[in-house]
């Protein structure tokens, strides 16, 4: 385990929660253009702009912190599982074939 790992995850867990909330926003920006605003016009277009630009910060965070995921994966898989046990010697003789006379 990596003490960088916590302060990561929380950096992302607080950027995750900033863009849904720029989207939870934006959903009711878009709903609030006129009728005749559509992509291309330059009223949603500029809209979705600011939207953009107001996330870019988080998704930044993501392009940084991002990596934490994948190596606490990682590391994960490669360790030993708490709830098994290793095999010792004891276990793998009665694991074995039993001969009888």
């Amino acid at each position: 385990m990596q003490h960088r790992w916590g302060y990561q995850l929380s950096v992302l867990r607080g950027a995750l929660d900033q863009l849904d909330a720029l989207h939870a926003q934006w959903l009711r920006t878009r709903d609030g253009l006129p009728a005749d605003a559509r992509p291309g016009t330059p009223v949603f277009d500029d809209a979705l702009a600011e939207h953009h630009a107001e996330c870019w910060s988080h998704l930044d965070d993501w392009a940084t912190h991002g990596q934490a995921i994948r190596d606490i994966h990682a590391a994960a898989r490669c360790a030993p599982s708490p709830v098994t046990s290793p095999p010792t010697a004891t276990t793998a003789l009665s694991t074995g074939p039993s001969r009888t006379r």
